[in-house]
């Protein structure tokens, strides 16, 4: 049905003035009903007419129609902050506390120490770089590592107020070198930039080391701990620790990671010796025991006059190869028992046939000594007093089977393994226990 145009004007006008009418009543007529949302406080009678309220001024008039559900919100968000805060409170104590440590290599047998022992990465990798460093984590250590030759008093970033350095003195040259570091490290401890300071010392071979005492904190130094490679009598595991010599880092001897072939492969030789002959030493009793009972033709010797600081690349490589093909590598004393010899062969599972004599000098003697360090982890050496004991050995070594050898091989491998694993762990926790123990 169609609605003319005017009627249905008509009908608008009429709900328009209708609506109208019931909105003016509302307005002027009716009561007030003001609901919880926007209900006015009504100001008390002994209130003030305005003043400050939180720090912000305020006028009696002035009112907040959400005021209620405003406190009530901000309370319970208030509580919510502070419980995240206790909870990431919890979590942060939960947390172990971790501690840094900085290295400076200044000697060779550091990079045994960081790339053999902590087993960490160096930057670059070219052995050849000024400047080279890397860093670890080994208990709740961090430790970061500098060496090379820029790596200079003054010039390397100090980050942290706890400090090892690595020093060689071995003979006059190198204490004075080192007691220059040991100097420049007492002025960083004077200024409270270093509170705690460790030295691994490449010590004397004849363990004449009275030059760094003076520098011990027990004789009024500075230096809270000091590993101290050759059997030393000054070993105390309270302040003094004595530490492996390692292989010749400073001939560039690598790390070897042991393969399937490496510890299964047949073996052309019984046993090995490439190394420096001394007139009138034991070294000459052992080569000339070779010869007369002719075992130099089933182990792989070179003998040289002079003793040569540095490795070429064709040397290196030969005695590598002598390690890795031979069942026994013979290891005979020089100016000390222990010699870097001993852990090339256990890096090849070489057995290191080890001559055990005490040598001149004021190295610790006793039931232990030499080499108490390598007896006391319990390593899988075979021990004589007598080169002229050989002989015997070797016999007993050709009735070996293959199934056999490669077993002493593997166990060897092992257990040097085991060996570095240990002093990582038992540095790491002399160091949290000296520097960072709280009393």
């Amino acid at each position: 049905m169609k609605i003319p145009k005017r009627k249905l004007f008509l009908l608008i006008i009429f709900a328009y003035v209708a609506f109208s009418l019931y909105a003016a009543y509302n307005v002027f007529f009716s009561n007030k009903v003001i609901s919880r949302v926007h209900r006015v406080v009504k100001k008390e009678s002994n209130a003030p007419a305005g003043g400050v309220r939180d720090g912000v001024p305020f006028v009696a008039d002035e009112w907040n129609p959400w005021e209620d559900e405003e406190v009530e919100y901000n309370s319970a968000l208030n509580k919510k902050r502070k419980a995240f805060k206790q909870y990431m409170a919890q979590i942060d104590r939960s947390k172990p506390e971790r501690y840094k440590v900085q290295i400076w290599g200044k000697a060779a047998i550091g990079l045994y120490l960081w790339e053999h022992i902590l087993e960490g990465p160096l930057n670059p990798t070219d052995m050849e770089a000024q400047w080279r460093e890397g860093e670890l984590q080994s208990g709740k250590v961090d430790f970061s590592f500098y060496t090379g030759p820029a790596v200079v008093q003054g010039h390397v970033p100090l980050e942290m107020n706890s400090l090892v350095l690595v020093l060689n003195g071995r003979e006059q040259q190198k204490v004075s070198y080192s007691t220059r570091w040991l100097e420049h490290v007492q002025a960083l401890v004077q200024s409270n930039t270093v509170s705690h300071v460790a030295v691994i010392l490449l010590g004397n071979e004849q363990c004449n080391n009275d030059w760094i005492a003076p520098h011990l904190k027990r004789n009024g130094g500075f230096v809270d701990l000091l590993f101290l490679i050759y059997d030393s009598p000054w070993v105390n595991d309270k302040d003094v620790f004595q530490w492996p010599l390692g292989v010749a880092t400073y001939r560039e001897f690598p790390m070897i990671r042991p393969n399937a072939q490496l510890i299964t492969s047949n073996r052309p030789y019984l046993c090995n010796f490439l190394g420096t002959v001394y007139k009138n030493s034991s070294r000459e009793v052992l080569m000339n025991v070779l010869k007369q009972s002719g075992l130099d033709k089933e182990c792989l010797t070179t003998a040289r006059e002079k003793w040569v600081p540095q490795e070429t690349t064709e040397s290196l490589m030969r005695y590598q190869t002598a390690l890795a093909q031979s069942e026994l590598t013979l290891c005979p004393v020089g100016i000390n028992t222990e010699c870097y010899r001993i852990y090339e062969a256990c890096s090849y599972g070489s057995v290191p046939v080890v001559e055990d004599v005490l040598t001149p000098g004021n190295c610790a003697a006793g039931p232990s000594s030499p080499l108490r360090l390598l007896k006391a982890a319990g390593a899988p050496f075979i021990f004589v007093s007598d080169w002229r004991e050989l002989p015997a050995i070797l016999e007993r070594e050709r009735g070996i089977s293959q199934e056999q050898r490669v077993d002493r091989r593997r166990r060897l491998l092992e257990w040097y393994s085991g060996f570095r694993q240990q002093m990582k762990e038992r540095f790491t926790e002399v160091i949290e226990e000296n520097f960072f123990k709280t009393v």
